[in-house]
């Protein structure tokens, strides 16, 4: 059996537990409706959607919004708990591989994440104003690295976490200042100096303005650039995402435990 074929498998066994559990499935599903109402009801207040536009803010929170909820505490909290009855210990006994098992843990969230964006890029096109990207990759590269940030923070909120009911309190910290100072709904240049410079270094932020640039061309700081002047408005978002994945990527593989500690 091939690396893909095990992973697949895997990946169905978790699809079905997820499917199970209403509560962790109907977060992930339901995740872009607030969403886009606050849109709907920002679109006629001056100054909050800032220059991207509607549309490219809508897509933008939606993003964050599933990809924290959906991928980031619903992987915390499965990982706890297949760590808890044995089951990671179990898995590392056959063929699979400890970056299959936790890929193939994630491949489920991971999907409804991305179905979740494709959902905010048609509503944008559809009822807002969204129109053509003008940088596509810039849009499939932070949410590509933005998934597997958030699927690796999950893997280190693990570390401190020693039960599923510890995951509600252990993942909440980085929940509620992602959700709040992504800049996706307010512009992060209508927020004090040094909360901007607080916001502007967490994991999701460089997400938000990725996916920002790459639809409308719309910088960090406000400014409007063509094709050209996005690849280098990307340099300062790709690098602080590049950290984040480093040092989440080493803290897993130092610290990561397969099993309950007793």
């Amino acid at each position: 059996m091939t690396a893909v074929q095990r992973v697949a498998a895997l990946a169905r066994a978790e699809a079905v537990l997820l499917r199970r559990n209403p509560a962790a499935l109907g977060g992930a599903l339901l995740a872009p409706i607030p969403v886009a109402l606050v849109m709907f009801t920002n679109t006629e207040v001056p100054g909050v959607m800032g220059a991207a536009g509607t549309g490219a803010v809508l897509v933008a929170g939606i993003t964050v919004f599933t990809l924290l909820l959906g991928v980031y505490y619903n992987l915390v909290t499965a990982l706890v708990a297949r760590r808890e009855d044995f089951v990671l210990k179990r898995l590392r006994t056959g063929e699979l591989t400890d970056t299959e098992i936790i890929v193939a843990t994630t491949v489920p969230a991971i999907a409804i994440a991305w179905g979740q964006v494709v959902f905010g890029v048609v509503v944008g096109f559809c009822f807002l104003d969204l129109g053509v990207p003008i940088n596509p990759g810039l849009v499939l590269l932070g949410v590509a690295l933005g998934t597997g940030l958030c699927a690796l923070l999950a893997a280190v909120v693990t570390i401190v976490t020693s039960s599923v009911e510890m995951a509600q309190l252990t993942a909440t910290p980085l929940l509620v200042l992602s959700f709040s100072l992504n800049g996706a709904t307010i512009p992060l240049e209508a927020l004090p100096e040094p909360v901007q410079r607080v916001a502007q270094g967490l994991p999701l932020t460089p997400v938000v303005d990725l996916v920002r640039l790459g639809l409308t061309g719309t910088t960090p700081t406000g400014d409007v650039v063509t094709l050209g002047g996005t690849f280098a408005a990307a340099v300062p978002p790709i690098l602080i995402l590049g950290a984040w994945l480093v040092v989440a990527a080493w803290a897993v593989r130092g610290r990561f435990r397969w099993e309950p500690r007793r």
